[in-house]
């Protein structure tokens, strides 16, 4: 479903408009930032953020992708590394080198002879699982891709539709990186028989399937294993109240495959100026700082520090599943065609 949410603006400000103060960013639904961090940079800028949130990553991007000669907004964030080649081939953005792109970490940074696009967070697409449920069970969790296929975690496991959900894509990537290009459909065929559950998308998965999760709990979900994030274990501890010590839920550590999240001014952005103030703000150590205990990332900017509850809940992984770039855009079309013919039918 999608929200729109006016950060802070008037009524006589349109949206992309020409000459307009209002700036539209169009995001997933996980898009968050501190409301005094927004207005200090809307008081700065003297631009009013517009947010129109558009479902999971991959709807978002394809929509996008649809819309991109009449945009819904000036700036797209939420696209990440399994899906840039998708956005860059399509022509979603154009060129523009936000300030302090010089202090992002080497890692994440792409594009870099056009600068269609700025790195914004990283994090790593895990199998989390529900710690209650498998200390009631007396059940070891799950650490790695072969666990998930043994006979006794059948019927536990949900994850996402990879053609329609970034993390969904993200474990079909990681299958793919563990097992290869000749062993990853086998692999699924096995977690298939093993009952593996799919869905469209992280909100469904998580919140209303995964036991594990608050949400889940109140709506009585079954499924005690998730494909989610690292970063989703303090999100339990810090929304909760009270407060636990412990997090609730773990993360499998040899499940893990690394997301990098990027921003863009969009092709045919209306207020292009708007759209440059904007990454611009995304870079700020102000902005990348915040991110962690509000969409639960981790920042890209060098020196930007984490929150210490959030790295001690929610550490990266060591060693996550990578993928080449190159390799993505080669294969990840036909990829999901073919899971899409091994599993949902």
């Amino acid at each position: 479903m999608v929200g729109l949410s006016a950060c802070g603006s008037s009524d006589g400000d349109q949206a992309g408009g020409g000459g307009s103060r209002t700036v539209t960013l169009v995001s997933h639904n996980s898009w968050a930032v501190s409301k005094d961090v927004l207005a200090a940079f809307e008081k700065e800028s003297g631009y009013k953020v517009r947010v129109l949130e558009d479902g999971d990553a991959g709807q978002a991007v394809n929509k996008a992708i649809l819309t991109k000669d009449n945009p819904q907004g000036d700036v797209f964030f939420g696209v990440d590394n399994t899906l840039l080649s998708r956005a860059l081939d399509n022509g979603l953005f154009q060129s523009y080198e936000p300030k302090g792109s010089d202090a992002v970490l080497p890692e994440y940074r792409a594009d870099q002879d056009k600068h269609r696009v700025t790195p914004v967070d990283t994090g790593d697409i895990c199998v989390n699982y529900d710690k209650a449920y498998f200390s009631e069970h007396k059940l070891t969790p799950p650490d790695s891709f072969d666990d998930l296929i043994k006979p006794e975690y059948k019927n536990l496991l949900v994850t996402e539709n990879a053609s329609t959900s970034s993390p969904g894509l993200g474990f079909l990537l990681g299958t793919a990186a563990a097992y290869g290009d000749d062993g990853w459909q086998d692999y699924w065929k096995k977690l298939k028989a093993n009952g593996v559950k799919v869905v469209d998308g992280w909100e469904q998965a998580y919140n209303e399937e995964f036991s594990g999760s608050a949400g889940g709990k109140k709506a009585g979900a079954d499924r005690p294993l998730v494909v989610s994030y690292a970063s989703s274990p303090p999100a339990e501890v810090i929304y909760a109240d009270p407060q636990p010590k412990t997090a609730p839920t773990g993360v499998a550590e040899g499940t893990c495959f690394r997301q990098v999240e990027y921003a863009g001014l969009l092709s045919n952005a209306k207020n292009a100026e708007g759209g440059k103030a904007l990454l611009d703000f995304l870079l700020t150590k102000r902005f990348q700082e915040d991110m962690p205990l509000n969409m639960f990332v981790y920042p890209v900017l060098e020196g930007a520090r984490v929150p210490e509850e959030f790295a001690k809940f929610g550490p990266q992984a060591e060693d996550p599943g990578t993928m080449d770039p190159a390799k993505i855009a080669e294969n990840r079309d036909d990829w999901v065609k073919s899971w899409t013919s091994l599993v949902l039918k």
